[in-house]
Formats: structure tokens, C-alpha cells, sequence
């Protein structure tokens, strides 16, 4: 009996040792690295890690050599790590190393230098699951600006193309598999390359490559090239394939009052956002006038990106159809800029088969990119800054209103009638109400 008591007792100890051993397995293999996604750009690295369920991590960096260690607790390792740093100029190699505790990963960056770190995780969000997002940025980052100017100090437009999404944001997604951000960059290389054609133009591509750059960076990176304008392009998407047609966005007046409010509260360390004013606003001790001039900044920015986005829908109307027939205000941050005339472009609907197909077509790329240059083409010959080439070597055009005559035009335009006369081939000095009149530079 009692032999009998002793074998059922450590058959049940036996049992306990084994469910204790599965019940331990099971927590120490309670998530797991499924991938891991780097994206090199030029002032960044982005470092997705794929995993399972909510990462629980801890994380510290050593020098000499530089390292970033990241200890995933209670997961495993499922992920190759062979080849990830091969094509990425900050990191040398991605290794493991012995975790404190046996049920967790260490996962150990080996780096060509220090930089500036920002870890955090992501939850699931379309069709990516729980994630943790390490960022590289280069601490002396400086973005390299070339002056473009003619030999008479004749600057060119600049025009700040933004291609949407990129990186490990692919934006939508269409129904053959179709990415956003893959659509997005061949649109805007097209037409930075009509833009980069035209004497008087230059083309800045904010994403010249498959990365990610922050919403906020947008606007600094154009600014720090002295954009005119930004343009921003993307391709619609919604959960039901019916909707079609492109439209232009514009920062709506409760975002830009919202950001104006910011920074106008803090004018000494943004006074940069304002332009031309900015020096003024930021030494003057009136109050009263910083507010004015702000304002007056903020509502001729809104103006000017309306009226380009006008020009925007006339020309994409011509190759494809419209979403939206105007303009449609929208709060979103890559236009929140108040010193810098912004739009974003919705080319079409990934979501719609027909669409998606077409955006997918070289051809109808062109034709969009196309599109978009003639409506950039033509504002700027309407509204052309001082001081650009294109100032210097094309007419402005006006178009006559009633009581307007030629000595008021000439007036304005601080040019001769004579001029005016001689540009329009005017044989007397009668004007009919809505004569489109080509207007030469003054000087």
C-alpha cells in the first residue's frame, strides 16, 4: 500500500514538473519577433520590428563601439537578421546577445556612429500587427540648399513636391495589391522632371525614395529650400469601391487659425514660419501690429493656395475625373504651413478598380503629371514672385474690368501705355470689359 502511495505521488509530481515546464514554455514563448523592416533615408533610419502581441521592451546604448541594445521580454526571435544592415549607412549589423533572462531576446544594432534615438511602440493598424518603431536621425543633420541663379541674380520658383506615405507607411492599398506610396513617387519624379525642364523652375523632392518623413518635417524641408509652393500628392482610397474622381485639398480656416493661434503666442521662436515679416514681427513691440501682420501672412498664404488649387482642378479635370468640382478645405498637417501656399492632390481612388488601374499606367501617371505642371505653369504667370527669372522673362496677364483704361493699368503696372499698346497690339486705346491683356515686366 504503501509502494503503491509512493508511485501515484510521483507520478503526480511528475505531472506537475511537466505542466509547470509547459505553462513556462508557454510564457516565454508569449510573443515573438515575426519581422523586422529597416528603411534608410537621408537624414534617418527607420527600424520597424513586426511582432505578435504588445511588445514588452527595454532598451540602452553603449560607446565604443556604438551599439543599441533592445531586450524584448518574454519573446522569441523568428526573424533573419543576416542581411538587414546591408544596404543601410548607419547600421554595420544586427546580432543577438545573451538576455538576462532565458525566456527573453536581445537584440543588439551595431551603429557606424552615435545618433539621436526615439523608440515607441505602434498598434495594429490596417494591415500591420502590434509593432516597435526605432528612428536613427544623423545628430548634425543639414540639409544641402542650392541656389539656383542666373548670371543677373535671377532666382528660379521652387516648388516642394511631396510624395505621400513611403517606407513602412504604404498608405492604401488597392484590390490588385497597388501601393499608395509606390504611386505617389512616380507621379511626383514625373513631375519634378517637367518642372526641372522649364527655365525658371526647380523641383524639390521631400521623398526621393522609398522612406518615411514626418508630417512636421515636410513643411521645415521646403521651407529651408525657400519653397513658392508645396504640393502634396496622394490617391484616395474608401471601403466601398464606387467612389472615383480626383480633387485638391487646402488647409481648412479652423486648422490655420488653430496653428496660427500657436505660433503667434510664441512669435520670437517662430517668426521663421512668417516670411518676409518674420524680422518685423519678431522685433517690433507692438502687439497690436505683430497680430496684423501675421494675420495679413496667414490670409495671403490660404488665398494663394485656393487659388493655385483652382488651377489644379481645371487642369485635372482635362485627363481625368473629379471627385470634387472646387476646392475642399480639410485639416491636415502637411499643409499647415502659413508662410508657404500649400495643396494636396488626390490623384484618384485606389479603392476603384478602374482607377487603380490607371494609376498604375505610366501614361496616365504622365497625363497627371502633366496636369499638375500646367496649373503650376499658369499660376506663376499669373502670380509671379519678384525678383525670379520668370518675373524677368514673361508678361503678366490681366484681365479688364469695368472702369479700368489703359493709363490705370499702365499706372499700376508702373509701365508706359506705350508698352502696354505695343505687347497687345493695340491700335487705340479701347478696352472691352473681360480682354485678357498681356502686361510687360517693369524695368
Amino acid at each position: 500500500m504503501r509502494l503503491f502511495s509512493h508511485i501515484i505521488t510521483s507520478i503526480l509530481w511528475l505531472l506537475t514538473v511537466s505542466a509547470f515546464m509547459v505553462i513556462n514554455n508557454v510564457v516565454a514563448s508569449a510573443n515573438s519577433i515575426d519581422g523586422i523592416r529597416v528603411w534608410p533615408a537621408p537624414e534617418n533610419t527607420r527600424i520597424v520590428f513586426d511582432l505578435k502581441n504588445k511588445p514588452d521592451y527595454k532598451y540602452f546604448t553603449l560607446n565604443s563601439p556604438n551599439r543599441l541594445v533592445i531586450d524584448f521580454n518574454n519573446t522569441k526571435n523568428t526573424a533573419p537578421l543576416k542581411a538587414l544592415a546591408d544596404n543601410d549607412p548607419r547600421i554595420k549589423l544586427f546580432r543577438t546577445s545573451t538576455a538576462k533572462s532565458k525566456s527573453s531576446t536581445r537584440l543588439v544594432l551595431e551603429l557606424e556612429k552615435s545618433f539621436q534615438l526615439t523608440v515607441f511602440p505602434l498598434k495594429p493598424a490596417g494591415q500591420y500587427g502590434d509593432r516597435l518603431v526605432v528612428d536613427l536621425y544623423d545628430k548634425s543633420s543639414k540639409t544641402k540648399i542650392i541656389e539656383t541663379a542666373t548670371p543677373d541674380g535671377k532666382r528660379d520658383i521652387v516648388i516642394a513636391i511631396v510624395a505621400g506615405h513611403g517606407g513602412d507607411d504604404p498608405g492604401s492599398i488597392g484590390a490588385k495589391g497597388t501601393y499608395e506610396k509606390r504611386v505617389t513617387l512616380a507621379i511626383a519624379k514625373k513631375l519634378a522632371k517637367l518642372l526641372n525642364q522649364r527655365s525658371g523652375f526647380k523641383a524639390v523632392m521631400i521623398r526621393k525614395g522609398d522612406y518615411y518623413v514626418k508630417h512636421s518635417r515636410k513643411p521645415e524641408l521646403a521651407r529651408k529650400h525657400k519653397a513658392d509652393l508645396l504640393i502634396s500628392i496622394h490617391a484616395d482610397a474608401f471601403t466601398s469601391p464606387k467612389p472615383h474622381g480626383a480633387s485638391v485639398l487646402v488647409q481648412s480656416s479652423r486648422r490655420a487659425n488653430s496653428e496660427f493661434t500657436r505660433w503667434i503666442a510664441n512669435r520670437q521662436k517662430e517668426s521663421e514660419l512668417l516670411g518676409g515679416a518674420g524680422e518685423t514681427i519678431k522685433k517690433t513691440k507692438d502687439k497690436n501690429l505683430a497680430f496684423t501682420l501675421a494675420d495679413m501672412k496667414k490670409e495671403h498664404t490660404m488665398s494663394s493656395s485656393y487659388a493655385f488649387a483652382v488651377h489644379a482642378i481645371k487642369q485635372l479635370k482635362q485627363v481625368t475625373k473629379l471627385h470634387k468640382k472646387k476646392p475642399e478645405g480639410l485639416s491636415l498637417a502637411v499643409l499647415k504651413s502659413s508662410d508657404i501656399p500649400s495643396v494636396l492632390i488626390e490623384t484618384g481612388f485606389i479603392s476603384n478598380p478602374t482607377e487603380e488601374k490607371n494609376l498604375n499606367s505610366k501614361n496616365h501617371q504622365q497625363k497627371l503629371a502633366n496636369a499638375i505642371f500646367k496649373a503650376v505653369d499658369n499660376y506663376f504667370i499669373e502670380n509671379t514672385p519678384k525678383g525670379t527669372l520668370l518675373a524677368a522673362t514673361t508678361m503678366q496677364k490681366h484681365k479688364v474690368r469695368s472702369g479700368e483704361s489703359l493709363s490705370v493699368l499702365a499706372q499700376r503696372y508702373k509701365i508706359s501705355v506705350t508698352k502696354i499698346k505695343s505687347a497687345n497690339n493695340l491700335k487705340s486705346n479701347v478696352l472691352r470689359i473681360g480682354q485678357t491683356l498681356k502686361i510687360p515686366r517693369a524695368g
